[in-house]
């Protein structure tokens, strides 16, 4: 899937992560499908996190590695699904972890990459880089008009500040 636009900033914490996050919830709509990549370590939970915090989630988020996906109600259903456990797609689809009712609310798949094909494909690709104490480049890829739309949507909130 091609890139359609892309946008980075750095985050010197895992507050400054979560306050992106949380303001890039504001442009999320029922069906929209987010990738979060990077290393272990690298604040693809904190990004769901302050994410879900933008979506009005008050109950407590964290890491699903071992429950796999985490359903939390907001002004839209996060679907917060961690893959890191998985060997593939395969496993993905066997676990029941894609199904129908993500197309009411927004998906965040930590450790995206384990899916390929048109299941793996996203709206918005977040690849965050850096672990520890480094600061981390987070890079926002849009790959559909729906990615686009947090693209455009963080771009314009930047030039207002």
């Amino acid at each position: 899937m091609s890139e359609l636009a892309s946008w980075r900033t750095a985050s010197s914490s895992a507050e400054a992560t979560r306050a992106l996050a949380e303001r890039l919830a504001i442009f999320a709509w029922p069906g929209d499908r987010i990738a979060l990549l990077g290393d272990l370590g690298a604040g693809k939970t904190q990004f769901a996190k302050g994410f879900a915090r933008g979506l009005g989630v008050t109950s407590v988020v964290n890491s699903p590695s071992f429950t796999l996906m985490a359903e939390h109600r907001g002004r839209l259903p996060l679907f917060h699904l961690d893959l890191y456990r998985l060997a593939g797609t395969a496993d993905a689809l066997a676990g029941g972890l894609l199904d129908e009712r993500q197309l009411d609310g927004v998906s965040l798949i930590e450790w995206a990459d384990r899916l390929d094909g048109p299941v793996g494909s996203a709206d918005l690709e977040v690849r965050i880089e850096g672990a520890g104490e480094d600061t981390r480049t987070i890079w926002l890829v849009a790959r559909t008009p729906a990615g686009l739309r947090y693209v455009e949507g963080i771009r314009g909130a930047e030039r207002v500040a």
